[in-house]
């Protein structure tokens, strides 16, 4: 498949899963005994992530466009639009729990602030050789944090979203397994997670090591096979790594702007940055551990000095060749987080041209999209099979 091309919404394959992997496998220079347990995995996966509709539409920490981001509320409400996959983010707390929140800072995604028996625990902690001042989760046991309620993160934004400020709690990441096992059942259909390890190195640092404790969670509710509903993601690749020994759940490396270096890369010396990654021959090392990537969007169309979109590059078609699905973040239908072709008018609160992004987008070729808004990726992704079918 070429750059910019598009088979029928009926593709569930980006290759045939045995021939993907065999085709992973040679590029890597692999032998065919070598090959032989990826293509066993991709063959085990072919009834898993590749049946999933094309594109795939990724609730990014459920429907936070409309509610506060990773609350029970907020999946809840992505799963009843129709998403067909749920990301949560996952830190821990101080007694090793996992729990559902972009980021272990707290203070902007809590009333955290609004309690005085918490009012010392504010410090200054260092994640990532970043310095941030504020509550963290690791400075919390989960009981604790049961005592906070969530709020809207960009409240300038989503002024609307700040009506629901105070009615969740934050979730642990059992709690949303069961939730999805209730509505699993409810359905008549498995309910599909992208789960992601944050600040992984970080966090093992501290003995607070993640991939254990999810690997843990997912073995006790059966999504730790190739063919469970799940993806498992991280900006770390030696998290991913890590998780590819303890389970066979599906997992995607997360990409951040070109000129970046994943946090354990800086720690371990690894001089390679994100546009090493995305070279055929980095894309080939992923594929040897991983069965997607999740790239920002601005590595699939780099903007202009303007901030419109130029060009597509060639990562769909070089991942494809790996045998890679591709799950770009983020889409979101806010004139402020849209290219700048595709606002309209000058308030950066109000909704701009977010289907002609999503066009633009989805006509590359990736297998799916993280969304704030659900529904619109979904019409979005609609008008995409009626032009493909027509």
């Amino acid at each position: 498949m070429t750059q910019g091309s598009r088979t029928t919404p009926a593709r569930r394959t980006v290759l045939g899963a045995a021939g993907a992997a065999v085709l992973g496998s040679a590029a890597l220079g692999t032998t065919t005994a070598q090959a032989a347990p990826r293509a066993a995995e991709a063959a085990g996966a072919r009834h898993g992530y590749r049946s999933l509709p094309v594109p795939t539409v990724i609730a990014h920490r459920g429907a936070s466009g409309y509610r506060p981001e990773h609350t029970l509320g907020s999946y809840q409400l992505a799963l009843d639009l129709g998403a067909h996959v749920i990301e949560q983010d996952l830190v821990p707390t101080k007694d090793g729990h996992l729990v559902c929140r972009h980021e272990n800072d707290i203070s902007g995604t809590t009333d955290v602030a609004d309690h005085p028996e918490f009012a010392s625990r504010k410090t200054t902690r260092t994640v990532d050789g970043v310095a941030l001042t504020g509550w963290f989760t690791e400075d919390f046991t989960l009981a604790e944090l049961k005592t906070l309620r969530a709020k809207e993160r960009i409240p300038a934004t989503r002024q609307e979203n700040t009506l629901y400020d105070g009615r969740w709690e934050i979730p642990s990441f059992e709690e949303v397994l069961r939730w999805a096992e209730q509505e699993g059942r409810r359905r008549g259909r498995e309910v599909w997670l992208h789960v992601e390890t944050k600040h992984p190195t970080y966090f093992r640092e501290l003995g607070l090591g993640l991939e254990e404790r999810l690997a843990k969670l997912l073995r006790r509710y059966g999504r730790h096979r190739a063919n469970s509903p799940v993806f498992l993601q991280s900006f770390e690749p030696s998290s991913i790594q890590r998780l590819a020994k303890l389970v066979d759940s599906p997992r995607v490396v997360l990409l951040s702007a070109a000129s970046s270096r994943p946090w354990d890369f800086v720690q371990a010396g690894d001089p390679r940055t994100v546009a090493d990654l995305v070279t055929p021959e980095g894309l080939a090392w992923i594929a040897s551990y991983a069965q997607g990537i999740g790239p920002t969007l601005d590595l699939v169309i780099p903007k202009d000095a303007a901030g419109k979109l130029g060009s597509p590059t060639t990562l769909v078609r070089d991942a494809h060749a790996e045998g890679l699905i591709l799950h770009p973040y983020t889409h979101r239908n806010e004139n402020s987080f849209l290219p700048a072709d595709f606002r309209r008018g000058t308030d950066p609160t109000a909704y701009g041209d977010s289907f002609g992004a999503l066009k633009t987008y989805l006509a590359t070729g990736i297998d799916g999209i993280f969304s704030d808004n659900t529904d619109t990726a979904l019409l979005a992704a609609a008008d995409l099979a009626g032009r493909t079918e027509g």
